[in-house]
């Protein structure tokens, strides 16, 4: 999953080589921290949020296939 979400993100973004992507196994489930340089912050939260909804709906989607919680945090 860690390498799925790099994957997007890194060709989202101006700075890829920045991109630093974490996983955290918690109680409630895996938390991927998502860490982009500051300038690339509004590309990956995208107008109103729309972006970081969107690869959020698709981890949970994968994560329920997996029979696991996927959640994804930004980290500055």
């Amino acid at each position: 999953m860690e390498e799925f979400v790099a994957y997007i993100i890194k060709n989202m973004v101006n700075e890829p080589d920045q991109v630093d992507i974490r996983a955290v196994e918690g109680q409630s489930g895996l938390l991927i921290e998502i860490r982009v340089a500051s300038e690339d912050i509004g590309k990956v939260v995208g107008r109103k949020g729309n972006v970081i909804r969107s690869l959020r709906t698709l981890a949970m989607t994968i994560g329920a296939r997996m029979g696991r919680r996927i959640h994804l945090e930004i980290v500055q």
